[in-house]
């Protein structure tokens, strides 16, 4: 699983802070939330999510294969993005 962080602003010590502890936070949840709805076999690496920071919102990235995509995305922004995601930041 990869994370694209996207912010406005310079990446300085501060911001590289804040992505390490909202990937601390994510990760599990985003994986959790992976095991849920596939198999454990699936290729996990092949995961990619895009972070805006500044809004506190992650998406499923093009670079994940569309099948994947297809199959967490309905859930994916309610179960990840729901009120829940804010309190991470």
């Amino acid at each position: 699983m990869k994370f694209n962080w996207v912010f406005s602003g310079d990446n300085n010590l501060a911001m590289q802070r804040t992505c390490i502890d909202l990937e601390y936070n994510l990760r599990p949840r985003i994986m959790r939330f992976l095991l849920s709805r596939l198999d454990v076999d699936a290729d996990f690496s092949t995961f990619h999510f895009d972070v805006n920071v500044d809004k506190k919102w992650v998406t499923i990235s093009d670079k994940t294969p569309k099948a994947y995509i297809l199959k967490i995305s309905p859930d994916f922004d309610h179960e990840i993005n729901g009120d829940s995601f804010s309190s991470v930041a």
